[in-house]
């Protein structure tokens, strides 16, 4: 409760403390003063922020208020929890897990030495980066299909289908494996990763493969209106690449490494993240673009990448006409209104 602007008579007042002070506070009748009731005053973390308290529309008015500064038992809710929403939680827990799958000849492989051979393992976070996999680099007769990654949020499509595979052009995680050097890995994400599912992606993806000589790539997009620049940039200034890199990398980049104060967010900072703490070379490209709808010249944008991973990935120089055209084939209109 708050007092503004009135003559308070310290007789007929009762006394109050002030939030984080050691001792009553000495009124002043010529003086106004703002006042908290004692209630709100009764514990208070160290350090911890001043109680918000609202202002009274009169004198004497009690005001019910709330702040983080007090210590209230957090641990009640848990504590008197019941077994049914217990169980609700267990299950929520579980149909939110993420799961990797693997075809039946890779799974046998995985169980036999509980990790997946892996040199290179390229990540292809958003629908550009996924296009210019699947435009530039996934050939039929040179890559396959091994496996994918099972999840299910509120936003993810094809969540009825756990134990099956995404279908083409439908969102998903899916990961190819060179027919000529088995070593190498690609993995797909077109999907919907909520923030709570970001840690357990990396952690069963990565998990999977032996740390040993991996090497991980990750190609994602970005709007440009995230990109932070003391210079004006222009429309004709994108798309253009920025680098990340964890300290273990020793790769030559082929762009500028992203400056200060920008972040990355997202799948591609959880994997990066991941892999700075395993010590795992990784390194992430970042394009950033001013379309939010996939097309071919952000695509192309990506080519200087593959000069980082050598021989071990082929470039399509050009890729097909129809190839292109239904990958920036916009199949449902969309209102832009609150994009």
């Amino acid at each position: 409760m708050v007092a503004s602007m009135l003559n308070v008579d310290a007789a007929s007042s009762p006394v109050v403390h002030y939030i984080g002070s050691r001792g009553p506070l000495r009124r002043d009748r010529k003086r106004p003063c703002s006042c908290v009731r004692p209630a709100a005053a009764a514990r208070v973390r160290p350090g911890a922020a001043p109680l918000t308290v609202a202002m009274a529309t009169f004198f004497g008015e009690v005001l019910s208020v709330y702040s983080r500064a007090v210590e209230e038992d957090e641990y009640d809710d848990l504590e008197d929890e019941n077994e049914e929403d217990a169980q609700i939680r267990r299950e929520i827990e579980e149909k939110r897990e993420v799961r990797v799958r693997w075809c039946p000849d890779v799974s046998k492989s995985v169980e036999s030495s509980e990790q997946l051979q892996c040199s290179d393992l390229i990540i292809a976070v958003g629908h550009n980066a996924a296009g210019f996999i699947s435009a530039y680099v996934l050939r039929p007769e040179d890559w396959t299909q091994v496996g994918w990654v099972s999840l299910w949020n509120e936003r993810s499509r094809g969540s009825n289908r756990p134990d099956t595979a995404p279908q083409p052009g439908e969102p998903g995680c899916v990961i190819y494996r060179q027919n000529s050097c088995p070593s190498v890995l690609i993995c797909q994400c077109t999907s919907y990763i909520a923030e709570d599912q970001l840690f357990q992606w990396a952690e069963k993806v990565l998990g999977s493969m032996q740390r040993r000589s991996l090497s991980v790539t990750v190609l994602s997009d970005a709007p440009l209106t995230e990109y932070k620049s003391p210079d004006y940039l222009s429309g004709g200034d994108a798309p253009f690449l920025r680098a990340l890199k964890t300290s273990s990398s020793t790769s030559t980049l082929p762009c500028p490494l992203l400056e200060q104060p920008n972040i990355i967010t997202g799948l591609p900072a959880a994997v990066l993240s991941h892999c700075q703490v395993q010590r795992i070379p990784a390194v992430l490209f970042q394009c950033f673009t001013d379309v939010i709808h996939p097309d071919s010249v952000t695509m192309e944008t990506y080519k200087p990448i593959l000069s980082c991973l050598g021989t071990s990935v082929k470039l399509e120089t050009c890729p097909s006409v129809e190839m292109l055209q239904k990958l920036t084939r916009i199949h449902d209109a969309q209102s832009n209104l609150y994009t």
